[in-house]
């Protein structure tokens, strides 16, 4: 699909410098522009290249003030930056802006569907389930039987939501996302492990977004429950009988164990590991492959380390055991100069 430049400095409220007529297909970093495409300036470091880039419109500040000519049609806006996160916005909007049903989908007669949706290849829609308005599901998804999702969700290839389970409105579920597998919860037995049923469902709200490969057990009774705001990156397991609070943002690798309730606006670093049936508070932090064992209910503050404690309080901790192998080394010196002295 073609812009003009006139046409993106209307989306943009910004102002054209040199041909309005000049149009670009596609998008692209300014040091590896090309004809066609379009590109941004924002930081210092990178201004050289807007001298050599071949990309046809670069958008820049307002204040930007050239040293050398430059080729590239310009549009200057009060922030490039945000400007072009912008036009990231609306080309994605565009490039996924499908709608249809498949042939090659199976759908259930009993299964209620909304207005201008997208069904692609291969996908299984389950008995009972209803869709919302301008839900995107992509090929080779399964909804499972008594599902809900809200309006305007995209789910991307082979994403798996089982049975029973409610996805709320605005959520984008990344390539193999799975919600609703069973927990992770077996009883002794003289003859072995028994499997204890888990008969919950996953609950998430609205405006959540899950990276690839993310995975949230259903509760065993009850709900595992994901709040609104929510945005996991990829790789993150969410054990059975778990709540994660409203806008809480979770790093790559990140296991959350059963019955573990996280509060509002936290923020979880890579490989964190938590510990079940714990409390952590609202807004709390966690440096990466912190291990939460115990529950957390100050808010607010952030923690590193194995066990996890107190930023401040670990920092002052490593200035000591960084040191340990010569503080030993010293002790065991006066030690045995205490041991001659007798």
């Amino acid at each position: 699909m073609k812009f003009t430049a006139g046409q993106i400095a209307q989306m943009l409220n910004g102002v054209v410098e040199g041909n309005p007529e000049v149009t670009v297909n596609s998008l692209s970093k300014i040091e590896e522009g090309k004809p066609g495409s379009i590109s941004f300036l924002s930081n210092p470091l990178y201004t050289p290249y807007i001298y050599k880039t071949e990309a046809s419109i670069v958008i820049v500040n307002k204040s930007f003030v050239p040293e050398h000519p430059i080729t590239s049609v310009l549009i200057r806006v009060e922030s490039a930056e945000v400007a072009f996160a912008k036009l990231l916005e609306l080309y994605n909007q565009i490039k996924n802006d499908r709608t249809g049903i498949s042939k090659q989908c199976y759908i259930a007669g009993t299964a209620a569907l909304g207005s201008n949706i997208y069904v692609g290849e291969f996908s299984f829609i389950g008995e009972n389930v209803v869709v919302g308005n301008n839900v995107k599901i992509h090929p080779q998804v399964f909804i499972g039987d008594n599902t809900t999702i809200g309006d305007n969700t995209i789910l991307y290839p082979g994403v798996k939501i089982y049975s029973d389970n409610v996805i709320g409105k605005n959520c984008i579920f990344h390539a193999g996302v799975v919600i609703g597998s069973d927990g992770f919860r077996f009883a002794p037995q003289n003859e072995g492990e028994k499997k204890i049923p888990q008969i919950g469902n996953v609950v998430v709200e609205d405006d959540v977004e899950m990276g690839a490969n993310c995975a949230v057990d259903r509760a065993t009774l009850g709900s595992t429950i994901i709040r609104k705001g929510v945005k996991f990156d990829n790789l993150i397991h969410i054990a059975h009988n778990c709540e994660i609070g409203e806008n809480t943002y979770i790093a790559a690798g990140t296991g959350i164990a059963g019955s573990t309730k996280v509060g509002k606006n936290c923020m979880i670093s890579g490989h964190v590991a938590m510990t079940a049936h714990i409390t952590i508070a609202d807004g709390s932090s966690f440096g990466g492959q912190t291990a939460v064992s115990r529950s957390l209910t100050k808010p607010g503050l952030a923690y590193i380390g194995s066990p996890a404690m107190e930023a401040s309080k670990f920092r002052r901790s490593s200035a000591v055991f960084r040191n340990l192998p010569e503080l030993a080394e010293r002790v065991n010196k006066l030690e045995k100069n205490q041991k001659g002295k007798t």
